[in-house]
């Protein structure tokens, strides 16, 4: 029997055992670490005083992430031989789960172990791993990473700071050649940081040869002496206050002519020798450059694993509210009604708690894959997996990233004045979240990368290139183009192997109606935007062609990672151990699905998917489901596993 709460009281549990099957699904394979996290976590003092400055709030920020390292947080994002444990799995968990208690805690520590570290481990060589990682998972070395510029963010290939080598002093002279190549909004670069790993364009020549870019590198550079004071040719600067993140000390970076050791290039992709001679193992400044790229994704990773804890968190506390609160008189006058009795009320919430499920069980496929990958020696992973996996990381932080910054402001809106206190932690978390849809990706970029990539169909060949050459790669593409889907899942097969093939005519609560029903949308966009773009073959401005089907092109990539979203919801439950946990997984997944057709209706309608008769049982079914998970509210969201004491909120106290 699935477990039930009292649907006008505070939803109490009365039974534990969908509770916990619920749990142990959305936990997936990195249980143990959750668990342990949950434990260490469980700590009122880890959430955000908004009652401190800057100064105080980075202060605090940093004080904690000592104690991580003390207790070996870091350890599982390095290999064992460069000395931690090599669990990427985990490391990728456990910056999730910092999500639960302060983001300002996560981002810098994300920016610290994963990003500054990442580039250490992935980009350089056993001469940095024996120097440097170990001091960065204890944090003796507090690090930035320098990629962001003021007028190139997602453009990363056109980067204007340059590391020309010298080869009479055998160094690197580092330089904003520009107003706009200053680093700009880099974690760590404002206070803590005494080092950076420095994206720039690698400038040198040969004996003999003329001088010559070889594209975006990235080098060692020390910013500050022991004393925090700038080094020669380095001046740093403080953002200041922003809309959130108070505990992270964003800055600027501006380097006039500062001189590093050679060595001091992470040479994993490419050296240059003492004369100046050029080489690299990659042929191809794009290849080389994707190849760097694609080793990092790890931090791209994490932004949307922990934006979907952020949009649990939200929803377990407005769940918790709405359980609570009471407003305008019950029909026996007894008293007043739960707000959360109310079908608006409802449908404010739950669809947006169905979605978090959905974004939760496509985040730990995400994870797993990531791990797998990553544990395998770089030459052994096949490039066609890495594309896949890249395209996969970026489609899944993009959409989830943007679900998390709705679903805070619509928890924050529907617990009223309450949800506009600090001391009720959503505004805060409203504050915090809001940059997690630009940064390590802007969505609208990562979407449009995930639709190139699908009618590119993965192809290596349109890495690198410019607008025009992309349009007319793909103008000169012959047949159709046809959505490559995920790894063959053998339950969604056996599901479209067994089903009516109309979706019109099929119950719409059967699986593979719904998996038809947004596969057919995904093919039809991607087909049609295909078909408008190869007009560039006969165009005389490409660009003009792509720019008119850009919104197109980012409406097939949304369906393809809706879709993808959908069999991964797909896939958990049935791998779902407890059947009353899997029956209620059921509910919610279709409540996901038909909040998801009745979001984007008017294209079903318009495109003659659905009938009228199916479209008006689509918004019925949406306050149906509601209905029917109303009595299950409180323990859906018990099952993220939240710690307590990271749930404290005054307004709870009611009732």
């Amino acid at each position: 029997m699935a477990a039930q709460t009292d649907p006008t009281g505070p939803g109490q549990l009365d039974d534990t055992t969908t509770l916990d099957g619920l749990r142990a699904a959305l936990d997936g394979r990195w249980q143990a670490t959750r668990d342990e996290l949950r434990a260490a976590l469980n700590r009122r003092d880890l959430l955000p005083d908004p009652s401190l400055d800057l100064s105080a709030s980075r202060a605090k920020i940093l004080a904690e992430m000592t104690e991580l390292a003390a207790a070996d947080f870091a350890a599982a994002g390095f290999r064992a031989d460069h000395g931690g444990t090599g669990d990427v799995g985990t490391a990728i968990t456990g910056i999730e789960m910092l999500g639960y208690a302060d983001l300002s805690l996560m981002v810098k520590s994300g920016v610290q172990w994963g990003l500054f570290g990442g580039a250490i481990e992935n980009l350089g060589t056993e001469r940095h791993h024996r120097r440097y990682v170990a001091d960065i998972i204890n944090l003796d070395l507090l690090g930035s990473f320098g990629m962001t510029e003021t007028g190139h963010g997602s453009n990363v290939q056109a980067l204007e700071t340059t590391a020309t080598y010298d080869p009479a002093t055998q160094e690197f002279v580092i330089a904003s050649t520009t107003p706009l190549a200053r680093k700009d909004y880099i974690g760590g670069a404002a206070e803590h940081a005494t080092v950076s790993a420095v994206f720039a364009q690698l400038i040198t020549a040969g004996p003999g040869e003329e001088p010559r870019d070889h594209g975006v590198h990235c080098f060692f550079v020390p910013l500050r002496d022991a004393d925090g004071n700038d080094l020669p040719g380095v001046t740093t600067s403080d953002c200041g206050y922003k809309g959130g993140l108070r505990g992270v000390d964003n800055g600027r970076i501006v380097f006039d002519e500062a001189r590093i050791p050679a060595e001091n290039l992470l040479n994993r992709y490419a050296d240059v020798a003492a004369d100046g001679t050029y080489s690299s193992p990659i042929e191809g400044d794009n290849r080389r450059f994707f190849t760097m790229l694609g080793t990092l994704i790890r931090g791209r990773v994490s932004v949307g694993a922990t934006a979907g804890a952020a949009a649990r968190k939200a929803l377990t506390l407005a769940v918790r509210y709405a359980l609570v609160r009471r407003q305008f008189d019950a029909p026996d006058g007894a008293q007043e009604i739960t707000i959360m009795d109310y079908r608006a009320h409802q449908r404010k919430l739950l669809p947006l708690l169905a979605k978090s499920y959905a974004l939760a069980f496509a985040q730990n496929e995400l994870t797993a894959e990531l791990h797998d990958v990553q544990s395998q020696e770089p030459d052994g992973v096949e490039p066609h997996r890495q594309r896949l996996l890249e395209s996969w990381a970026a489609g899944l932080k993009s959409y989830g990233s943007a679900h998390a910054s709705h679903t805070i402001n619509v928890c924050r809106e529907a617990c009223g004045g309450a949800g506009y206190m600090a001391e009720n932690q959503l505004s805060i978390l409203r504050g915090d979240i809001d940059v997690f849809t630009t940064f390590e990706g802007d969505n609208t970029v990562l979407t449009q990368l995930v639709g190139k990539e699908m009618l590119g169909m993965y192809s290596d060949e349109m890495r690198g290139l410019s607008t025009v050459g992309w349009v007319r790669l793909v103008a000169g593409l012959v047949g159709d183009v046809v959505a490559e889907k995920t790894a063959v899942r053998q339950v969604v097969q056996t599901l479209l192997d067994s089903s009516d093939e109309d979706p019109d005519k099929s119950d719409l609560t059967d699986r593979a109606t719904q998996v038809r029903l947004l596969r057919n949308r995904e093919d039809h966009l991607q087909r049609t935007c295909a078909q408008r773009l190869r007009r560039a073959a006969d165009a005389d401005d490409p660009f003009a062609v792509f720019n008119d089907a850009q919104d197109h092109l980012l409406a097939a990539a949304t369906a393809g990672i809706e879709r993808q979203v959908l069999e991964s919801f797909i896939q958990a439950i049935d791998e779902c151990d407890s059947k009353s946990a899997a029956e209620v997984l059921g509910t919610v997944c279709d409540l996901f699905v038909y909040s998801a057709l009745e979001a984007d209706l008017s294209w079903f309608l318009m495109h003659r998917h659905v009938s009228v008769e199916r479209a008006k049982a689509i918004r019925r079914g949406v306050n149906q489901l509601c209905a029917d998970l109303r009595p299950q509210a409180r323990t859906l969201v018990e099952a993220f596993g939240i710690p307590e004491e990271l749930l404290v909120a005054p307004m709870l106290e009611q009732g």
